[in-house]
């Protein structure tokens, strides 16, 4: 089969044997898989990215020197049907899963693994287990978005995001895009999304965001302190939050992965904000925590989903509830995919480009 492969800091197009189904697995074709942010670090920066997930214990345990079939936002059509498969599994089935390969040896991370192919790969296998059936006409490309929605879903999630949070979410690209439409599913706002790039803020807006702001042009952490502050309240007043007339929760979503973004959130926060850090930054950063002592603030770093939550995102995608179509900026075929890591650079050019490895 072909495959676009990340080889020595570069994608070469190439062929390799098709992978064999075992024990409750399934071979599939590959109808559609995202390009994601974590696809485009890994090959600048794949041995930093390795050696962090081996100090932390994560799952990314692959060799940065050798070839990897990188992809692991897909949807899939089911070819073949290894030993002991569900029988409510037939072979044309057209699936979404989580992007892991369960084996009794470990858990494989398709899409950062040697061994397996992921969704950059004509073919791929697939844990029974996990896959999700894709309905309602859903379109494959759409399925495909099912991951990194989920992103967005887990992190409002763990920001414990109520009704009463005034959220403003610093970066509208793919992720900070999936936060804001995960945060108007839930019916929550007003959410302020911040950017300097037209075209995703424009992105933003259509994703449900209420108020998006050009931060070139003004403050989105003032912006964001006037929606939160009660009118005709004075905040330099010492004797404002004795009164009860202090400001409604605050709530920050940092989605850029850029040094010294979370000191400026930390420098524009009001007091007891909520800062979540879901954009990945592949830097050493710095922050002064007497600035962050001196708020009360509190940070939470957040990282992927719950099996629960990515398949609630499939279900609110194919019913309806998440519209992502408008994230697709691109389609190309494997021999693009090198031209599609260079195009993502752009962000008035693409939000989201998706490989259809049977172009």
């Amino acid at each position: 089969m072909r495959a676009a492969f990340t080889r020595q800091g570069n994608i070469v197009v190439d062929t390799t044997t098709d992978p064999t189904p075992s024990i409750g697995e399934v071979l599939v074709k590959t109808l559609a898989c995202g390009i994601c942010g974590s696809d485009l670090h890994a090959l600048r920066h794949g041995h930093e990215m390795v050696a962090s997930q081996k100090e932390t214990g994560g799952p990314l345990v692959y060799d940065a020197d050798k070839d990897l079939i990188m992809g692991h936002e897909f949807c899939a059509e089911i070819l073949d049907l290894g030993e002991n498969v569900p029988d409510h599994f037939q072979i044309g089935d057209v699936v979404c899963s989580m992007p892991v390969l369960v084996r009794s040896d470990r858990i494989h991370t398709l899409g950062y693994s040697n061994e397996f192919p992921g969704g950059y790969a004509e073919n791929m296998v697939l844990s029974s287990r996990l896959l999700l059936p894709v309905r309602n006409g859903l379109a494959p490309q759409e399925a495909a978005l099912t991951e990194p929605m989920a992103v967005g879903r887990h992190a409002v999630e763990k920001s414990g995001a109520t009704s009463e949070d005034v959220c403003l979410v610093i970066g509208c690209g793919p992720v900070g895009l999936a936060v804001i439409a995960a945060l108007k599913q839930k019916g929550l706002g007003p959410v302020i999304g911040a950017d300097f790039s037209p075209r995703r803020r424009q992105l933003a807006e259509q994703m449900g965001a209420d108020e998006v702001l050009d931060p070139a042009v003004i403050s989105p952490y003032e912006s964001w302190q006037q929606t939160a502050w009660p009118k005709n309240v004075d905040r330099k007043d010492p004797m404002v939050r004795f009164n009860n007339a202090g400001p409604k929760p605050g709530l920050i979503f940092e989605c850029v992965g850029v040094p010294g973004v979370i000191d400026q959130i930390i420098h524009g926060a009001m007091k007891d904000t909520r800062i979540v850090v879901v954009g990945v930054c592949m830097e050493q950063d710095s922050f002064r925590p007497l600035t962050g002592i001196g708020k009360e603030l509190n940070i939470q770093f957040v990282l992927g989903y719950t099996a629960e939550e990515f398949a609630d995102t499939l279900r609110a995608i194919s019913e309806g509830e998440l519209a992502v179509s408008q994230l697709i900026t691109g389609q190309v075929g494997l021999t693009e995919v090198g031209e599609a890591f260079e195009d993502l650079g752009d962000p008035e050019a693409h939000a989201k480009i998706i490989v259809e490895p049977w172009r």
